[in-house]
């Protein structure tokens, strides 16, 4: 690893600073661990292979939380809570490189931690670092699963997440499919993007990507996707440039598959920042109709307008209210069909942002839940008679997903309202096969490891009168 100071009075910062900078701010500021890294890699200045370790090194840590301090706790005497945050970080980013970076050397590891503890605390905090890490790799028996842990504990060990939300994945979706999906979240995501058929399609993009040297393939979850292993920020491409994609995952293409929207529609997205959903609605009807993006804040509506500028959409208004006040800032029934893709946990895509399974709680999920019913409730009433809602998240919690689709039904069948499978039908069987045996009529519950996608839910339901 290329690690090298400039030279002059200021030593330029490593690449192991610069994750130790963000693994404290995470932790003090409970803020984004995207955001922060994203932010400390543009003032850093970094190599590009030093601006990879510093990302390997943040994620890592972070995905791997709990079993390492797990190990840590073994060899700190007064414990961690104790040590100031640096230092517990520092340990906490090296214990991940011994175990599970094979291509960094032990002794490398250890030596940087011990300089950089020894740069911020002096002497003897090079030592405390150096005798604790030692410890750890001569006893890599500190790592194996725990004897006599129940499948909860055997999964929150091996793949680091919480118990309160292991047991409640293992209660939902079984002990198999719970550690699948754990160990998927672990993962690194693939890079993929979503074709503008105004503007290109996705045989020429592909052969362009080809062209370019990028391992790019079609997505076999949705007509539009290609997925690209990888290929870096395709954000900054001469393709998005261009309006010839948009970055967006793979599961969150199928929301059209539910929404079906045709040339001609009114179609409102209620909660539509950053617009990904609102542009591939606005694509799928040839710029016709009107596609009606709403969202509370200001600066993400101006975000979304420009998403449709770059991609060439002219159908697409912009609204900004608050979605629970939908109903009293447009007419009843006026809108073909609806999108509520709501504010959730997140917790479907641990894999990209992994200080969320650390950052929520219990309780987070029964308050989200509450303002998913009422926007719901929200929702529906803007749908004309024979219109569509679809109702989305990229969460795995049932509590958010099914359970308040139910909730909803319980009071609203009377009004007309009835779940939709029909739309199921134009989706890939193969593979979606486990996701499709698992979900209820009407919904699709998309897990992490299903498809090597975000997890996602999508139910769609329709008006009868």
């Amino acid at each position: 690893m290329s690690e090298q100071h400039s030279g002059g009075a200021k030593k330029r910062k490593t690449a192991r600073d610069v994750a130790l900078e963000v693994l404290v701010q995470v932790e003090k500021e409970h803020s984004y661990s995207n955001l922060q890294l994203n932010q400390a890699l543009q003032g850093a200045n970094l190599p590009r292979v030093d601006a990879g370790l510093a990302t390997e090194l943040v994620y890592g840590t972070i995905q791997r939380l709990n079993t390492i301090d797990g190990v840590l706790e073994q060899k700190v005497q007064r414990g961690l809570s104790k040590l100031k945050p640096w230092m517990r970080n520092l340990l906490r980013m090296t214990a991940y490189q011994l175990h599970y970076l094979d291509r960094i050397p032990a002794h490398a590891a250890i030596n940087e931690a011990v300089t950089i503890a020894k740069r911020r605390g002096g002497q003897s905090m090079g030592g405390f670092a150096n005798g604790v890490l030692r410890a750890i790799m001569r006893e890599p028996n500190l790592w194996d699963t725990p004897a006599g842990s129940d499948p909860v504990s055997r999964i929150v060990w091996e793949h680091s997440h919480p118990a309160w939300l292991v047991s409640d994945w293992v209660d939902a979706y079984g002990e198999a499919d719970t550690a699948a999906m754990c160990e998927a979240n672990n993962r690194p995501p693939h890079g993929s993007v979503r074709v503008n058929a105004l503007r290109t399609n996705r045989e020429k993009l592909l052969a362009d990507m080809k062209k370019e040297g990028l391992n790019a393939m079609p997505s076999s979850l949705s007509k539009d996707g290609i997925v690209a292993e990888g290929a870096g920020n395709l954000a900054l491409s001469k393709w998005y440039r261009n309006g010839e994609l948009s970055v967006q995952d793979e599961s969150s293409m199928l929301v059209v598959e539910a929404l079906r929207p045709e040339a001609g529609m009114r179609v409102l997205d209620c909660c539509a920042a950053p617009g990904g959903k609102t542009t591939h609605i606005a694509e799928r009807m040839g710029n016709t109709g009107e596609v009606v993006a709403n969202d509370v804040h200001a600066h993400k509506v101006a975000l979304i307008a420009d998403q449709a500028e770059r991609l060439g959409l002219t159908s697409v208004a912009m609204m900004n209210v608050d979605a629970s006040t939908l109903s009293r800032e447009l007419p009843s029934g006026s809108f073909d069909a609806v999108l509520l893709d709501a504010p959730c946990t997140g917790f479907g895509v641990i894999r990209r942002k992994p200080d969320i399974k650390w950052a929520k709680r219990p309780e987070d999920v029964a308050s989200i839940a509450s303002l998913q019913a009422e926007l719901l409730d929200q929702a529906a009433q803007l749908v004309r008679p024979g219109g569509r809602l679809v109702y989305s998240t990229c969460t795995v919690e049932r509590a958010e997903n099914e359970d308040v689709v139910r909730r909803f039904l319980a009071y609203a069948a009377d009004e007309g309202w009835e779940l939709d499978d029909t739309w199921k039908a134009a989706l890939p069987a193969e593979p979606l096969a486990a996701a499709l045996r698992r979900s209820p009529e009407g919904m699709l519950q998309v897990l992490p490891h299903d498809a090597e996608s975000d997890g996602f839910f999508i139910a769609c339901l329709k008006k009868s009168k």
